[in-house]
């Protein structure tokens, strides 16, 4: 199986229990440490889970029968299909460095985890910080290793408080209450207070625990919220302010489901973002927040957004939404992975943005508009693509991981977006020449004047792709770049001069 998605084993010879080894060290007691959630940020069947249905979306119809096997079996059936590479996991550094202090004090360090033992082995073969690795599976524990069954195993294996133990879950207390010693890694309020109310006292190894609001917030990108303004063109495009509260109702319930998607989005994408130089920063890569945490995140926003749609804004809106919804996760689970999909179908969620400003303003859109859009965020959707291979010649791959894309590439998506950013210009220019359009404008010839701001833009944008300088979405560089925000400001010049709004 292809390692960019997940490691069947570890090594050949993986780490086992193994009862002769901890005779020879019972001098020093051992220190057990807990994986998900304390030696890892997140949670590896969570993301197990993730990227199975990344890899194959319609395993989710196996989940029930699996589930009714018990959680082991569960277990043992994501680990069948997917083991996620222990190089790329946000390990926390400083329950590395205890295991590493503890390590140099002679004492045996022990990874038990209720995760699948091929997962936990593969992590203790790539840490080589721990004297054996024990996982839900491993010989002699056919149970979930969770709570108490961990418990039950420790004290068989080294007596009551004959271990120290370190987790991070209330599902530990019973293991912390055996052991002699008991450590922590970023617990809960709660989990503090159930320990307390147990007599417990935790000794913290790492500390920051509860809700990572800046993470999520970030993980919602909202910076990209920027693209949403396309939904106030048609308002624009007519020269009536009077619909826009309900363009600006339509841009905010765009902006929150688009967010429930980004979110969704990075948790599809974890092994690729964790091999990407810069987005093994963003939250969920970086085990700044959880799989779950931004799960319940997205379901919070995409609730929100609907009700807005639903009861503020017209029943045409809240289809497009739905629409929007459905291809954007098909995009997320599907698409990008297809060559040349994933461009048009990049430049058909920009352009439905405008359809759904129309349809909450009840503003018809003008085919020459549409087809406009169409061509220009073709050519920006490609360059976002030639800007990602510009990356990747800088450091030296030759082919991106999650797309269906390689280097030899560049050339054609070049020529593509060239060709459709100058049919951008062509089209606007008989947009303005087009009797009805020239009706609703007191000096329409002066709409003309924009098709040189437009090359001038583009053009631009094309160089400074070519030369390494895009690093982000195209909009969202538009809205960061002065010298884009003073094309965009004169190109609304013109446009107002044009009409003459400001007279």
């Amino acid at each position: 199986m292809n390692k960019e998605n997940t490691v069947q084993n570890a090594s050949n010879a993986p780490v086992r229990p193994d009862p002769s080894r901890l005779s020879e060290t019972s001098e020093r007691r051992p220190l057990v440490v807990d994986l998900d959630g304390t030696l890892c940020r997140t949670d590896t069947l969570h993301e197990g889970i993730f990227g199975l249905l990344a890899r194959s979306p319609l395993s989710v119809s196996a989940f029930p029968g699996w589930v009714i096997g018990g959680k082991a079996a569960f277990k043992r059936n994501i680990a069948d299909r997917s083991i996620l590479d222990p190089a790329f996991l946000p390990y926390d550094d400083d329950v590395i460095r205890f295991v590493e202090a503890a390590r140099a004090e002679g004492r045996p360090v022990v990874l038990v985890s209720a995760a699948d033992h091929r997962q936990v082995e593969a992590v203790a073969e790539h840490l080589k910080l721990f004297d054996m690795a024990i996982g839900t599976g491993s010989p002699d524990t056919p149970e979930n290793l969770r709570g108490a069954a961990k418990e039950r195993l420790l004290v068989r294996l080294y007596g009551e408080k004959g271990f120290d133990y370190l987790g991070d879950s209330i599902t530990d207390i019973p293991i912390w209450s055996s052991a002699d010693t008991s450590y922590a890694a970023r617990v809960s309020p709660a989990t503090r207070r159930a320990a307390a109310a147990a007599g417990l006292h935790l000794t913290e190894v790492s500390g920051g625990s509860g809700w990572p609001l800046r993470a999520l917030v970030r993980a919602c990108r909202p910076h990209q919220w920027a693209k949403n303004l396309l939904i106030l063109l048609p308002v624009l495009a007519s020269q009536d302010l009077a619909p826009l509260p309900f363009a600006l109702l339509a841009m905010l319930s765009f902006s929150l489901a688009a967010s429930a998607i980004y979110i969704v989005n990075d948790l599809v994408d974890l092994p690729a973002d964790r091999a990407h130089p810069r987005k093994r920063h963003r939250p969920f890569a970086a085990g700044t927040a959880t799989a779950v945490q931004g799960i319940i995140m997205a379901g919070g926003l995409l609730l929100v957004a609907l009700a807005t749609a639903a009861l503020l804004l017209p029943p045409a809106f809240l289809l497009v939404l739905l629409l929007y919804l459905a291809t954007t996760s098909a995009y997320s689970f599907w698409l990008k992975r297809k060559m040349m999909v994933d461009v048009v179908v990049l430049a058909m969620l920009y352009t439905l943005r405008i359809v759904a400003g129309g349809l909450a303003t009840d503003i018809a859109l003008s085919p020459w508009l549409l087809v406009f859009s169409m061509f220009l965020f073709f050519a920006l959707a490609t360059i976002k693509r030639q800007a990602e291979l510009e990356d990747l010649a800088v450091r030296g791959n030759s082919k991106t991981l999650g797309r269906n894309l390689i280097l030899d590439d560049l050339p054609i998506l070049q020529a593509m977006s060239v060709g459709a950013a100058q049919a951008a210009v062509l089209v606007f220019a008989l947009y303005s020449q087009d009797p009805e359009v020239q009706g609703h404008f007191a000096s329409p010839d002066l709409l003309l004047l924009i098709c040189p701001v437009l090359l001038f833009w583009l053009g631009r944008m094309q160089l400074l792709t070519r030369r390494g300088y895009m690093n982000d979405d195209p909009i969202v560089f538009t809205f960061r770049d002065r010298t884009s925000l003073l094309c965009g400001v004169l190109m609304l010049g013109l446009f107002i001069l044009a009409a003459q709004i400001a007279t």
